[in-house]
């Protein structure tokens, strides 16, 4: 080497520069960005958590076989729910009739009090004869056979329609009736409209729900041919404001989360809406200053959910409610590509948020199962 011409050296450190990156390409080749997980080179303190410091209501949760589910599954999810110190357990998908009173007896009848049932509304039909005062009184029948709510769910004002072929608004009138005897039974309403804003625009480098969309393309919503997010939202603030009587909660921070001035303005406006995170902690991952000062303030406003039910992501909630970590991953990188933060919220705040605040809300839940924690 030491008789190389200074030119030659420089070709042969070249060529071994190109065949490194020739060699990290191939072993590259075929990672897509979908693949991409870097792992985080940070050195900072960790206390990861699977416990919640205080027991806690998920208002949000399915059960979809609630009916058929054999007396060991139920064990099963009392012990998961045990170990995550979940006191109490929303089951949104009680369905109605025969399937919520199956619901009632086969989720409570061995814990009573530990698992709460949620009735829905058969929207089919709406305008066909007699439709308003059949739904209204099934739900009437719902509640008196144990439901302690109604779920709305994210078809309705987008996908419903009636019995002409026309879309059927949040705030048709002909559901006015429903939401009415909401009030006068005094059962919350937890209802799901629209979905993430960024599912009407363009799948575009610009878009932070790509990842989400090129995963799932049927998420994407042209503007074309749907209503618009901000038209559906604004139908379900009609039906909140005209329903002063019912209390509201609009489900998954009512999807401006990434905008909690927005949301403060709506909380403040309608005394009787309510909101949870589910499926959206990743808002308040990246905003923890923001986040913490918008929890201190409507602590009595928002509500714990979590969605779809797995043990192993619930402790990305407790991580960014109860300490101050930094830089954490977050369970489903689809939802979001970026890193968690902790809000170390006060305990008054994690205690309204975890449970106080569904014990005021939703009807019947036990209180003594969070006395003294």
């Amino acid at each position: 080497m030491k008789n190389l011409t200074p030119t030659l050296f420089l070709l042969l450190f070249i060529a071994a520069c190109s065949a490194q990156e020739e060699t990290a390409a191939q072993q590259s080749e075929g990672m897509t960005v979908e693949e991409y997980e870097p792992k985080s080179t940070l050195v900072v303190e960790e206390h990861p958590l699977s416990r919640a410091k205080y027991p806690f209501v998920d208002v949000h949760s399915h059960w979809f076989q609630a009916p058929k589910m054999t007396q060991g599954a139920v064990d099963t999810l009392i012990m998961e729910m045990d170990g995550m110190n979940m006191g109490v357990l929303v089951n949104l998908s009680g369905g109605w009739g025969e399937n919520l009173a199956g619901a009632v007896s086969n989720m409570e009848k061995k814990y009573p009090n530990r698992i709460v049932t949620f009735a829905n509304v058969d929207f089919d039909s709406v305008g066909a004869p007699g439709w308003t005062e059949n739904a209204v009184a099934q739900l009437r029948a719902d509640v008196a056979a144990g439901a302690r709510g109604l779920k709305v769910y994210k078809n309705l004002g987008m996908d419903v329609k009636d019995v002409d072929g026309n879309r059927v608004a949040v705030n048709d009138p002909r559901l006015d009736p429903i939401w009415a005897l909401c009030g006068e039974l005094g059962i919350p309403v937890l209802i799901h409209s629209a979905d993430p804003a960024n599912f009407w625009n363009p799948k575009d480098k610009y878009n932070e729900k790509w990842l989400e969309l090129e995963l799932n393309p049927r998420r994407l919503r042209d503007p074309e041919t749907n209503p618009s997010f901000q038209s559906i939202m604004d139908e379900q603030y009609s039906i909140i404001e005209k329903n002063p009587n019912t209390k509201f909660i609009s489900a998954h921070m009512s999807w401006i989360g990434n905008d909690l001035g927005k949301l403060g303005g709506l909380l403040d406006k309608y005394p009787n809406m309510y909101s949870e995170i589910a499926a959206v902690i990743y808002e308040f991952g990246r905003q923890p200053i923001a986040g913490r000062a918008f929890l201190t303030k409507y602590k009595n406003r928002i509500l714990f959910g979590k969605d779809s039910y797995n043990v192993s992501e619930f402790d990305t909630y407790f991580r960014v409610f109860e300490t101050a970590d930094e830089y954490f991953p977050y369970y489903r990188k689809y939802h979001a590509q970026w890193r968690m933060y902790g809000m170390n919220l006060p305990d008054d705040v994690l205690k309204a948020v975890y449970y106080e605040n569904a014990l005021r809300i939703i009807p019947g839940i036990d209180a003594s199962l969070f006395e003294g924690k």
